[in-house]
């Protein structure tokens, strides 16, 4: 597979209308794992702490979407994706420290995303690794705030990345990383379907809805450490408290 090319600084844009679909093109539409095998993947072992379950698919989540993002990084800059965007125009925004809504480049977004998720996992009190250490009461709260912004970066990767991301023969990479956050989610609940349905026809593509999709309605809202959250907003209406209002 040839290598990507750069976009060209000034003029470039990524995420194209006509690229933003790529991804549900039957040729690139590899995982290379059964269904059968995914869901076996994300089952709660008998007398296994569903805390230590979450940390360790957290953690691995967090190890791949690095890698996907770090291999295209240089093709996401301010200019090309002046939003932090995903598939339909959807747009995230941002907490800053002081609390307050902002909307930055997919770049800042993203650092923001790997920073914070960097600095939470290595964290001793919140994920812990030596004995007789606990999890917080507020660990799976701070998992579902993880997951969420890890699906932030997926869904910009498709939306304005996904050609690079072919090109350089990772689709089937990011197709499994997307699966296994999805059937994460479907298992145990950790997202508002109001998040991911922006790639709810990437899900039908790789026949993830019918054999592993369904709703939950006791999705409760996931807070950071520090109580912020980061919000999404589409062109179908305004956040408030990190949902999105219609």
């Amino acid at each position: 597979m040839g290598k990507a090319r750069r976009k060209d600084k000034e003029g470039g844009e990524s995420g194209t209308s006509s690229d933003s679909k790529l991804y549900l093109e039957a040729a690139v539409l590899e995982r290379k794992l059964p269904e059968l095998d995914l869901k076996l993947l994300v089952e709660l072992p008998a007398g296994l702490d569903y805390n230590e379950w979450l940390a360790s698919h957290t953690m691995a989540l967090f190890d791949h979407v690095n890698l996907v993002y770090g291999t295209i990084s240089e093709f996401c800059t301010v200019t090309g994706c002046p939003d932090m965007t995903g598939p339909g125009q959807r747009v995230y925004l941002w907490f800053d420290e002081k609390g307050k809504k902002t909307r930055v480049a997919a770049p800042q977004y993203i650092d923001y995303v790997m920073t914070f998720t960097q600095k939470t996992v290595s964290d001793e009190t919140i994920f812990p690794t030596k004995y007789a250490n606990e999890f917080p009461s507020s660990f799976e709260s701070i998992v579902r705030k993880i997951i969420r912004l890890l699906f932030h970066v997926i869904a910009h990767l498709y939306a304005a990345h996904f050609k690079e991301v072919w090109l350089l023969g990772l689709h089937a990479h990011l197709n499994l990383t997307f699966t296994h956050l999805t059937a994460l989610h479907n298992r145990f609940s950790l997202i508002e379907s109001k998040e991911t349905e922006v790639l709810r026809d990437l899900e039908i593509a790789l026949h993830l809805c019918e054999d592993m999709y369904h709703e939950s309605g006791t999705y409760t809202s996931g807070i950071d450490p520090e109580g912020r959250e980061a919000e999404t907003k589409s062109n179908n209406g305004d956040t408030v408290g990190g949902e999105i209002k219609t």
